[in-house]
C-alpha cells in the first residue's frame, strides 16, 4: 500500500508540474486580445475609470439630498447656579442626552454646476487614456511579436548556415590533407565559421530576452513558457496594406487629438469654475430633535419625558469684495485656457507631421522589403557560385568568404526589413488610432 501511494503521488506530481509547463500558444491576435486583457498597464487604465464614474456620481451626490444624525450626551459634573437674595438655585439636569436629524438641499451652487460638467470631462478624459494605454500595449505587443518571431527566424538560419560551413569544412581539411589545397582556405572557413558560431550563440540569448519582454507585455510572468503560432514571412505579408498609406490624416480622430482637446475643455470649465464663485449660493435645512433631561442615567426609562423640537432654514451666500481676488483667479484660467488652445493647435501641426513621416516610414519599409528579398536572392546565387568555384578550383577561399559574409548580411537585413514593416504599420495604425 505505502509504494501504490509512493507511485501515486508521483504521477499526481508529474501531472501536475506538466500542466504548470504546458506552453500557451498564441498568434498575433490572440497575443493582443490577451494583453488587453491581463496588462497591468491597461488594467490600471481600466481602474481609472472605474475611480472616474465614482468621483461622478460623488460629484453628483453633494447636490442631493443630505440626511445626518447625531447624539450628545452631557453629565454637568458642577451645575451653575443663580443666586437671588439668599437663595441659590442650581440650573439645569445633571444628565441631557439629544437626539438631531438634519435634512439639507442645495438649491442652487454655480460652482456646483461646473463640478457636473467637469465630472463628465474627467471621465471622458479617463476614458481616452484607456485609449491610448491600448493602443500603446498593442504596439508594444506587435513589436515583442515580432522580434521573438526574428530571433527564430534568425536562429534557423545561422544554423543552415552553420551546417554548410562544416560541411565546406570537412570538404577542404581532406582536401588540404590531400596537399591540393593551402592552409589559408581551411584557416578562412574556421573564421567563418568561429564568427557564425558566435552570432548563434548570442541570438540564441537575444531569443530568450524577447520571449520574456513578450510575456511582460501581455501579461504573464516572465519565465512561462509561450509558443508563437505565425511566421515572420507570412505575418510580413499580412502587414503590407497600400490602401494605409492612402487614408485620410484625420487628426481629430486620433488619441492624441482628443487628449488635448480634453485638456482644453478643463481649462474652459476653470475659468467658468473661478466666474461662479461670484455668484450667490443657496441652501436649505430642516432638523428635528429630542432632548431627555434627568437626574439619573435612566433615559430608558419610559415614563420619563422626552422634549422635541424642530427648526426649518434658509441659507443665502452672496460674495460682495474680495479684493480682486477672484479677478484674478478669473485671469489666470483663462491664461491657462489660452495655453491650452495654443497646445491643441501646436499638436494638430505636430500629428499631421507624424502621420505623414509614419506613412513615408512604412511605405520606405515595404520598399526596403521588396529590394532586399531580391538582394537576398542574388547574394544566394552568388555565394553558390562561389562555392562551385571554389570546390572546382578556379576560386579562391577569400572570395567564397566574401560571398558568404555578403550572404549572411543579407539574410539579417531582409530579415530585419520583415520586422521594419510589421512595427512601421503598427507605429501608422497607433497614430491613426485605427487597429484594421
Amino acid at each position: 500500500m505505502r509504494n501504490i501511494l509512493i507511485v501515486f503521488s508521483l504521477i499526481l506530481s508529474t501531472f501536475a508540474f506538466s500542466q504548470e509547463t504546458t506552453p500557451t500558444e498564441f498568434s498575433l491576435q490572440e497575443a493582443i486580445d490577451y494583453a488587453l486583457e491581463n496588462n497591468r498597464s491597461v488594467k490600471n487604465a481600466a481602474l481609472d475609470i472605474d475611480a472616474a464614474i465614482k468621483q461622478k456620481w460623488e460629484t453628483t451626490a453633494t447636490g442631493l439630498p443630505q440626511l445626518s444624525a447625531a447624539v450628545d450626551y452631557q453629565n454637568a459634573l458642577k451645575r451653575n447656579v443663580f443666586v437671588f437674595g439668599d437663595q441659590i438655585i442650581q440650573v439645569g439636569s445633571r444628565h441631557t442626552l439629544t437626539g438631531t436629524a438634519t435634512l439639507s438641499q442645495l438649491l442652487f451652487d454655480g460652482s456646483y454646476i461646473v463640478g457636473l460638467q467637469s465630472a463628465k470631462v474627467y471621465l471622458e478624459i479617463s476614458k481616452n487614456a484607456k485609449t491610448k494605454t491600448d493602443l500603446e500595449v498593442r504596439k508594444a505587443v506587435i513589436n515583442a511579436y515580432g522580434n521573438v518571431l526574428l530571433a527564430e527566424e534568425s536562429v534557423s538560419i545561422l544554423e543552415k548556415n552553420i551546417t554548410v560551413l562544416e560541411k565546406n569544412l570537412n570538404e577542404i581539411t581532406k582536401i588540404f590533407e590531400n596537399g591540393l589545397e593551402e592552409e589559408e582556405s581551411v584557416e578562412q572557413i574556421k573564421i567563418t565559421l568561429s564568427s557564425v558560431q558566435s552570432r548563434l550563440n548570442n541570438t540564441n540569448r537575444l531569443k530568450v530576452l524577447a520571449y520574456q519582454m513578450l510575456n511582460l507585455n501581455i501579461g504573464k510572468p516572465i519565465e512561462d513558457k509561450t509558443v508563437l503560432t505565425e511566421n515572420l514571412d507570412a505575418l510580413t505579408l499580412q502587414n503590407i496594406q497600400l490602401e494605409l498609406l492612402t487614408t485620410d490624416n484625420n487628426v481629430e480622430n486620433t488619441i492624441d487629438y482628443k487628449i488635448a482637446e480634453n485638456d482644453k475643455t478643463s481649462k474652459e470649465l476653470l475659468v467658468k469654475l473661478e466666474k461662479s464663485k461670484a455668484l450667490p449660493s443657496l441652501n436649505a435645512f430642516i432638523n428635528g430633535a429630542y432632548a431627555g433631561n434627568r437626574e439619573s442615567f435612566n433615559f430608558g426609562d419610559t415614563g420619563e419625558k422626552w422634549f422635541g423640537s424642530s427648526i426649518f432654514g434658509v441659507s443665502l451666500n452672496i460674495p460682495i469684495f474680495s479684493s480682486g481676488m477672484r479677478s484674478a483667479a478669473t485671469q489666470r484660467a483663462k491664461i491657462n485656457l489660452e495655453k491650452a488652445e495654443i497646445n491643441l493647435t501646436e499638436t494638430e501641426q505636430i500629428l499631421n507631421l507624424k502621420i505623414h513621416s509614419a506613412k513615408s516610414d512604412y511605405q520606405f519599409a515595404i520598399e526596403e522589403y521588396q529590394n532586399k528579398k531580391e538582394n537576398l536572392t542574388l547574394a544566394e546565387r552568388i555565394e553558390q557560385k562561389n562555392q562551385t568555384k571554389f570546390f572546382e578550383g578556379i576560386g579562391s577561399s577569400f572570395d567564397l568568404r566574401q560571398a558568404q559574409t555578403q550572404l549572411y548580411t543579407a539574410q539579417q537585413e531582409f530579415l530585419q526589413t520583415m520586422l521594419d514593416v510589421i512595427t512601421k504599420k503598427a507605429e501608422l495604425e497607433t497614430l491613426l488610432n485605427t487597429t484594421n
